[in-house]
Order: C-alpha cells, then sequence, then structure tokens
C-alpha cells in the first residue's frame, strides 16, 4: 500500500518540456513513474523522446486525461505561471497535482487554494514549494531521488525538502510506504493532519515520521490531531533549534514570535502527544529504529 500515489498512478507533467520539468521527468521515468504525457499548449501535438520513450504533449489538462486517463499531475511550471496551470488542473478535476515550483506568491497559492475548495476538493494540491511524493517501489512524482531508499513500513510528511532526504537515507534499510513533502510555505494545499490521517487508514504503514520547522502553528495542530487520532507511534523533529527569535529562517512560513512557533513549543506540544521528539536528524532516525524494533 501507499498514500496518495502508488503503482497504479497515470502521471502527467506541466511544463515538461522545459529544463527541469525535462531532467525531472527522465529521472521520474528511470524510478518507475508511469508518466503518460506533458502538457504546453505552445507544443501540443508534438512527441518529446525521452530516453527513448516517446511521450505526447497535449493542449490541456483535460485533454490528456480524456487520451490517457491520467490522474496525477507534476507542476514545473514558473511562479508566474503556476498559479494558472494549477486552475487548470482543478477545472479538470484531476485526482491530484504536485506543486514543485518554488517561488509562487503566497496570493496565488491561497487562489487555487480556495479555488480548489469551492470545487469541491475534487483536487488534492501538494506543496507548493516541495519534493513531492515518493512510494518507493511503486511511483516517484516531483524531485525526491528514487535510489536513496526502499519500500518498507515507515510513513514520512515533511515541510523540508532536503531533511525528507536525509531521514530516507538513514532509515533506507528499512523503508517507506510513502515519503510526502508538503512544502514549507505560509499557504500550502495538504497538511501534516492530512498525511497523519492517511498514514494512519493505511494498513502498511506502521510507524510515521513527521518533519516540522519553526513558524505558525501546524505542528501545534498535528500533536493535537496525533493525541486524538492516530494510534500508531509517531517519532518528530522540528528544524530550527538554533534559530534566533523573530528572523525569519529559510522557508516562507518559518517566523517566530515570542514563544509562539519556536522549536521548543512544538517539541512540548508534540511530546504531550506522546511524540518521540528527536533533537538532530540522525536522532530521530534512531529513535524511529527503536520504534519498529519493538513493534
Amino acid at each position: 500500500m501507499a498514500i496518495f500515489l502508488n503503482e497504479n498512478s497515470k502521471v502527467i507533467v506541466q511544463g515538461m518540456t522545459g529544463s527541469e520539468g525535462m531532467k525531472h521527468t527522465r529521472r521520474m521515468l528511470k524510478a518507475g513513474t508511469e508518466i503518460v504525457g506533458g502538457v504546453n499548449p505552445r507544443k501540443a501535438g508534438t512527441k518529446v523522446d525521452v530516453d527513448g520513450v516517446s511521450l505526447p504533449v497535449f493542449a490541456s489538462v483535460q485533454e490528456a486525461i480524456a487520451e490517457t486517463g491520467a490522474n496525477t499531475s507534476v507542476v514545473f511550471v514558473p511562479p508566474a505561471f503556476s498559479k494558472a496551470a494549477v486552475v487548470e488542473a482543478i477545472d479538470a478535476e484531476i485526482e491530484l497535482v504536485i506543486v514543485i515550483t518554488e517561488g509562487i506568491p503566497v496570493h496565488d497559492s491561497v487562489t487555487f487554494w480556495n479555488y480548489a475548495e469551492s470545487k469541491g476538493n475534487k483536487t488534492r494540491i501538494v506543496g507548493p514549494n516541495c519534493p513531492g511524493i515518493a512510494s518507493p517501489g511503486k511511483s516517484n512524482a516531483g524531485i525526491t531521488p528514487a535510489d536513496i531508499t526502499g519500500s518498507g513500513p515507515i510513513g514520512l510528511v515533511s515541510k523540508s525538502g532536503t531533511l525528507t532526504y536525509q531521514l530516507m537515507y538513514e532509515l533506507r534499510d528499512i523503508g517507506f510506504s510513502t515519503s510526502v513533502g508538503i512544502g514549507g510555505d505560509p499557504v500550502i494545499g495538504t497538511t501534516h493532519i492530512d498525511c497523519l490521517k492517511a498514514f494512519e487508514e493505511d494498513p502498511e504503514t506502521k510507524a510515521i515520521v513527521m518533519i516540522g520547522e519553526i513558524g505558525g502553528d501546524a505542528e501545534e495542530r498535528a500533536a493535537e490531531y496525533i493525541k486524538n487520532h492516530v494510534t500508531k507511534p509517531v517519532v518528530g523533529y522540528i528544524a530550527g533549534f538554533t534559530a534566533p527569535e523573530g528572523k525569519t529562517m529559510g522557508h516562507a512560513g518559518a517566523i517566530i514570535s515570542g514563544s509562539a512557533g519556536t522549536a521548543e513549543s512544538k517539541k512540548e506540544a508534540l511530546e504531550a502527544a506522546g511524540v518521540k521528539v528527536g533533537k538532530t536528524p540522525s536522532e530521530t532516525a534512531r529513535l524511529m529504529r527503536e520504534v519498529i524494533e519493538n513493534l
């Protein structure tokens, strides 16, 4: 099993013909992802050869779905055009859209998030500014390296791309059901809580790693959800234990004010919910090893 993305996922790439889109299309194909085409209105009707695989380019997401049965889109569109690309995917009612693009204006993210909601949330948005979703051995949609881990019983949800990769690598001998990089922007689609709920319901996920970072209250809200709804063991890590207060660090959402949003306050909230929290990524991996050994 896996959450959101599996071996049956048919993936299109919005922005496939651009340099980033093409680079990661090639990488995703090597990872075994079933990519069925790309979307670029200016190159519609053409085909692109990617390491011997001929991929059609469609004028729209709707056309791509009609022709291929696609149910997932990965967006590699420049920031100025990303809102239109996501809105197009929502209008086409594709099941999942993964927005990799960094630097999308928050106002644009708010707009397409609200638009998806107004359409009945038929389209799940992951991101923006995220590494995507990897279900090892099944499918890989985004920029997460496919060769750093194998399949296994751990579910991972993370705000940070780099820390996602580190935890996946450190726990590679145990393996992961799915890793979801939700992105660190102030406004994102899929949240920690959405992933926790899905992992709780996935029979093959036995334990969960949750990576957060300073700023906002998403981790505190996730802690409350864990306390009330999650029966599986959760191990957490909060990036930013050494960050100075009141300063934006890294991701746009990572700003702290007073005691709210600090790594320590998030750690306390998670521990109060029964989550073991590591002070470093390596300690977090060690805690997860102990959890798996005791299952």
